[in-house]
This record gives C-alpha cells, sequence and structure tokens, in this order.
C-alpha cells in the first residue's frame, strides 16, 4: 500500500499542495480525506501535526494516521508563543514551569526513544534549550543537571505514575 506523509497544521488541510498532489496519481477521493483530515486535527489547530495516509491502489481505500505534533509546538503552545529565540545562546523565548514541561513529556512519551520519565524529560528540556526557553526559570541545561542530582525525582515521577 503506497503512503503519503505530510505535515499539515491541525483542522486546516487542504487539497493544495502538499498533499493534493501526492494523492492525485493514486486515484482516491482527495476532498474525502481532507475532511477526515480536518476533522481528526482539529484538536492540533495552530499546530503543525504529522499525518500518514495508506491508500489500497486495489480498491481504493485509505486509512488515516495521525502522529504526534513536535515537541517544540507542543512546548510553543504550552507557554503560548509563537516561535522561539532567534539565536538560542543569547536570546530568550521564554520560561516553562515544570507542570507545564511534565504536561508535554507526557504527551510525547509514547513517540520518544526513552525509557524511563526521567530521562524522557531531559530530553523535552534540550528541546526547550534550542528554543530559547528557560525551564522553571533556570537555563534548561542547569535544569537537566538538577534533574541528575535528583532535585525534582519527587514532581517527575508523580507525572510518570498520573
Amino acid at each position: 500500500m503506497p503512503e503519503v506523509k505530510v505535515l499539515v497544521e491541525g483542522g486546516k488541510a487542504t487539497p493544495a499542495p502538499p498533499l493534493g498532489p501526492s494523492l492525485a496519481p493514486l486515484g482516491v477521493n482527495i476532498g474525502e480525506i481532507v475532511k477526515q483530515i480536518n476533522e481528526k486535527t482539529k484538536e492540533f489547530a495552530g499546530m503543525k501535526v504529522p499525518v500518514t495516509v495508506a491508500v489500497d491502489s486495489a480498491t481504493k481505500d485509505f486509512e488515516i494516521k495521525i502522529g504526534s505534533p513536535p515537541a517544540s509546538e507542543l512546548i510553543k503552545r504550552e507557554i503560548k508563543i509563537q516561535k522561539g529565540a532567534a539565536n538560542p545562546k543569547t536570546e530568550e523565548a521564554g520560561n516553562i514551569k515544570i507542570e507545564q514541561l511534565l504536561k508535554v513529556t507526557k504527551m510525547k512519551f509514547q513517540n520518544m526513544n526513552s525509557y524511563r520519565m526521567k530521562s524522557a524529560v531531559k530530553e523535552i528540556a534540550g528541546t526547550c534549550a534550542s528554543l530559547g526557553i528557560r525551564v522553571d526559570g533556570k537555563k534548561a541545561r542547569e535544569f537537566q543537571k538538577d534533574v541528575d542530582e535528583g532535585k525534582y525525582d519527587a514532581a517527575i515521577e508523580q507525572a510518570g505514575a498520573a
């Protein structure tokens, strides 16, 4: 089954590129696919969402799989900013509280390479660093050291169990 993978804005897919031209040669009802994608991604309005459309060439049946938005999109949405710092080494774009960071980590945990919540938290904090976002009022690298030292163990364990 051929698959078409695209990144669309939640609830705003259109038959225009990149979706339409990719699906047209497969002979499927593009309008119906767009409608279903928009229905399934409406909760991610304003965010880019990975979408995979698998098409059965013989029957023209299709299956739509919605991925999880990138961690950076979830972080920006959580702290209500449009974009990260242009130069994260010298600029700051905002601050994310530990509770918000844990919420994003839980949303992404199933799609991460981490097996433990503690390492997943550090991974999300690394994404914050690349966006120029402080974590709990600290530079992200400093926060990661605190996580290694066990200063956030109670909060992380509580979030992992919730």
